[in-house]
């Protein structure tokens, strides 16, 4: 199971989640009223297999897809 992106100084915690692990907490928040989502630390250039972007573009879709969701109840 694929880590923390390498284009980040975190690569490789051992307290990292899996990409597939960070996508389903992002889910879980999906009875939460939020209004927004915040991804930090995304650095594509220092990672020469495109990962991180595909990482970072992927958590912030399911970021936005809680933040409508939280949004469609109001």
């Amino acid at each position: 199971a694929k880590k923390a992106a390498p284009g980040t100084d975190h690569y490789g915690s051992i307290f990292a989640p899996t990409n597939l692990e960070a996508q389903l907490m992002i889910r879980e928040l999906g009875d939460l009223n939020l209004y927004g989502g915040d991804l930090v630390e995304v650095a594509p250039p220092f990672d020469p297999t495109g990962n991180t972007a595909l990482t970072g573009a992927t958590l912030m879709f399911e970021i936005l897809c809680v933040v409508a969701q939280s949004l469609s109840r109001r």
